[in-house]
């Protein structure tokens, strides 16, 4: 399944059971070797929501959460009928998320998932600094000094506004010496962002323990947490990746951020492991 082009193995442990998801996923992420993906999530039962989702990337580590994932998640267990539902509770490593399933013609088209309250607090990001808030601060990564802001969305990013275009930075670089930078003691993602208005911007972005991807629910969230602290976005905001648009909306009612966004499944099928 795909959100936004950010693209994930789905299986149902309701049926079947995985013995070493981390394993599983770096076999089946491989996009020569193996299906192909952004890495593995499993769709498991939960005691304290509908459904438990855990994310695995392809390096074989645990992602606390997806935000993209998380909508496709609510559109397998529809179109499954593993519910009839269209208010969900979706257990993650980040705590209990809110999915509204969007129709259109009966069939679930997008989702929009109640991502909870960002954390800006640096010991809670984490992130290593000498403030209480990463809020527009200047950092030296040894090969570049960049202004950048640091937002937990249940698990951290780094957000960084260019001036220039972002099409031709050089993700596979940057991102990876940013992600593994000291700062950072669980390493992080990194979204670069070139803002086109108070209510649209541009990201690219780089996912810890995958590398550059399509898309990235919760990066589309610290982006439009990250605008709003640096008076760049208004609190309601397309952000515009390359695999599609997130609609995100950071309320003052509940302080809660909201993201809506696309579901498709691509295909079915049977793996011999």
């Amino acid at each position: 399944m795909q959100g936004a082009g950010n693209d994930y193995v789905y299986m149902s442990c309701f049926d079947e059971t995985v013995e070493h998801p981390g394993l599983l996923a770096t076999k089946i992420s491989d996009r020569h070797k193996g299906i192909g993906s952004d890495g593995l999530v499993l769709i498991m039962p939960s005691e304290v929501g509908d459904f438990r989702m855990r994310m695995f990337n392809p390096d074989g580590s645990e992602a606390q959460m997806c935000g993209n994932a998380s909508r496709c998640v609510g559109k397998y267990v529809y179109d499954n009928g593993l519910t009839t539902k269209t208010q969900l509770l979706l257990e993650t490593q980040a705590g209990i998320k809110h999915l509204q399933l969007l129709f259109v013609d009966g069939k679930v088209e997008k989702v929009c998932v109640d991502m909870g309250e960002p954390a800006l607090d640096a010991s809670l990001v984490p992130v290593d600094f000498h403030k209480e808030q990463v809020v527009n601060q200047e950092i030296d990564f040894g090969f570049e000094k960049y202004i950048v802001t640091c937002v937990s969305m249940g698990n951290p990013h780094t957000v960084i506004f260019t001036k220039g275009e972002i099409k031709d930075l050089p993700l596979e670089v940057t991102g990876k010496k940013i992600e593994y930078f000291s700062l950072f003691p669980e390493r992080t993602n990194v979204e670069f962002v070139k803002v086109d208005s108070p209510n649209k911007a541009n990201v690219r972005v780089w996912e810890r323990g995958t590398g550059e991807t399509q898309a990235c629910g919760t990066g589309a969230c610290a982006v439009l947490v990250a605008g709003v602290l640096n008076n760049k976005l208004d609190r309601k905001a397309t952000i515009a990746l390359p695999g599609g648009d997130l609609e995100i909306e950071w309320r003052q009612s509940n302080n809660h951020v909201y993201m809506t966004g696309e579901a498709k499944t691509v295909y079915k099928g049977e793996i011999d492991l």
